[in-house]
């Protein structure tokens, strides 16, 4: 970004046209759309079942009933003056909201969110709060291996730490310290993990990261299809939206002021305040802070700063019918660890505290030009994927019921990795670019984001993941083009893969081109 254009973005942060709600369908370009499911693999009630679209997703929907069902927190209307005024009332939000008055809990702190929090992804995932050391060869390749590990024991250090805060704050969020498992699916995957497993044994932490032979992943685990493996013991699982919920009662008692169905138009700086203009179904509304932080994930992608530096995906998921007795007699699977593939459209799950097999896939539909509508929470296709990936796991577990069917989108960065940093002029910070595996790391983010706001210097503050705007990718219509293309050449040739058949020479290498450009995007061979 030029000093120009940093110093106009610094003085008007803006949507670059006016946001679009989940409610609110937008048309894509008529590039056509390739649904890629496999029917064979889904029963007749699978085909039945459809996505919960603009409805509350089956997390969220138990996370209020907890509650009783409240309405939301009024939005902000009139002007008022703030501290710090945080922008989206997810993980990273909340948890920035929370370090600020844990830190000085006088200080005015406002939180304005366009739905509700827990609205979003934070609401919706899939329950992995995950360590980094399944990505310590990547980060050692940016960034050398001690600030590697750096990175990696401060999201490892956010692992144990929102258990604990759990525990301390009487949030039963079905926090989980169990560890989780990556698996092969096919003799082409094996040993994708091999190079983080060698970098965690030469940079002196080989017990973070260790390979398993396919007996020690079935006495984990039982699937026809899972070969080697390798165990990361810093990872666990949560019903997300019960955590989401709870920080936000517990930042509300601590003092953070929530306003709820708060969209925010446009950021402008007034000399030594920035004014955050808002709108609501009760009229417009305005706030003047010192200091901004912007917590939108994937929305961050209509923001003009951010635009070129995401690529919005959906990610998908799927659940069981409560089946305790199953999963220990079928699968074998007692031990409470979250499993993924090799793949790069990934298949992710757990078991939940009621005995249901959560079961998400990526590689959902990619978004145009930062434009979030309807179709990254309605998308049959994407959905059916994640039912079929499910089926073709487990079919031992055939004649089992799946009861729901959710998605949404989710922020991609070129390199996979999530970024903080503060814009020219000072006083508006970001944190965006989690890729699907953010509660944890979104734990840091708000200990980074804090400190962003306060202009403290701290350890945290000079990790390689705190500083500029992230890389950009192409702009439009390149980038929705490529995204598109790259996701289908994917999920062609590793389902191939997994059914034994070699890709040819033309696949393999448009799933190969993102890396040669220089993304980390796809596989490595």
């Amino acid at each position: 970004m030029g000093h120009r254009e940093a110093e106009r973005v610094a003085s008007e942060a803006r949507w670059r046209k006016p946001p679009r709600s989940l409610d609110s369908p937008y048309a894509e370009p008529a590039l056509g759309y390739i649904a890629l499911v496999n029917r064979r693999l889904l029963t007749d009630d699978d085909l039945a079942l459809r996505p919960s679209g603009g409805n509350r997703n089956p997390w969220l929907r138990e996370a209020l009933a907890d509650e009783g069902n409240p309405p939301p927190n009024p939005p902000l209307t009139g002007s008022t003056d703030a501290e710090v005024v945080i922008v989206g009332g997810g993980y990273t939000g909340m948890w920035t909201a929370y370090r600020l008055l844990e830190l000085d809990p006088q200080r005015r702190v406002m939180l304005v969110e366009m739905d509700v929090c827990g609205g979003g992804p934070s609401g919706r995932n899939g329950g992995f709060v995950n360590g980094w050391w399944d990505e310590l060869a990547l980060l050692r390749d940016l960034f050398g291996g001690e600030q590697a590990l750096a990175c990696a024991r401060e999201v490892a250090r956010s692992v144990t730490e929102i258990g604990a805060w759990c525990e301390r704050h009487g949030i039963h969020a079905d926090f989980r310290h169990r560890g989780m498992l990556t698996v092969s699916t096919t003799p082409l995957h094996d040993g994708a993990w091999d190079s983080s497993i060698d970098a965690a044994r030469h940079l002196g932490v080989g017990d973070a990261f260790r390979g398993l032979s396919s007996e020690e992943v079935a006495e984990r685990c039982r699937s026809p299809l899972f070969r080697g493996g390798a165990l990361m013991a810093d990872a666990g699982t949560v019903q997300p939206a019960r955590l989401a919920r709870g920080l936000r009662a517990v930042c509300a008692a601590r003092g953070a002021v929530i306003h709820e169905g708060t969209r925010v138009r446009r950021l402008r700086r007034e000399g030594s305040t920035v004014r955050v203009i808002t709108e609501s179904a009760e009229g417009d509304g305005e706030v003047r802070a010192g200091q901004v932080v912007l917590a939108i994930n994937a929305w961050a992608a209509g923001w003009r700063p951010f635009r070129r530096s995401l690529v919005t995906w959906s990610s998908w998921m799927v659940r069981t019918e409560p089946i305790p007795d199953l999963i220990d007699e079928r699968l074998g699977w007692t031990g409470g660890e979250s499993i993924v593939d090799a793949r790069f459209t990934v298949h992710y799950f757990h078991v939940a505290a009621d005995g249901r097999i959560a079961f998400g896939a990526g590689g959902g539909r990619p978004g145009y030009d930062g434009r979030i509508g309807r179709s990254f929470v309605d998308d049959l296709a994407a959905g059916r994927r994640a039912a079929a990936g499910f089926r073709h796991i487990f079919p031992q577990l055939a004649d089992v019921r799946l009861s729901d069917m959710w998605g949404g989108p989710i922020d991609v960065a070129a390199d996979h990795l999530p970024r903080f940093g503060t814009l020219a002029g000072g006083r508006v910070h970001f944190g965006l670019g989690y890729s699907g595996n953010g509660v944890a790391p979104s734990h840091l983010g708000g200990r980074i984001l804090a400190a962003l706001a306060l202009g403290s210097v701290e350890p945290i503050t000079r990790l390689p993941i705190v500083g500029e705007v992230p890389s950009r990718f192409p702009p439009e219509p390149f980038r929705y083009a490529g995204a598109r293309v790259l996701r289908e050449a994917l999920i062609r040739r590793e389902d191939g893969e997994e059914e034994g058949r070699r890709a040819g020479w033309v696949l393999r290498e448009l799933t190969r081109l993102p890396r040669r450009l220089g993304y980390r995007l796809g596989p490595e061979s």
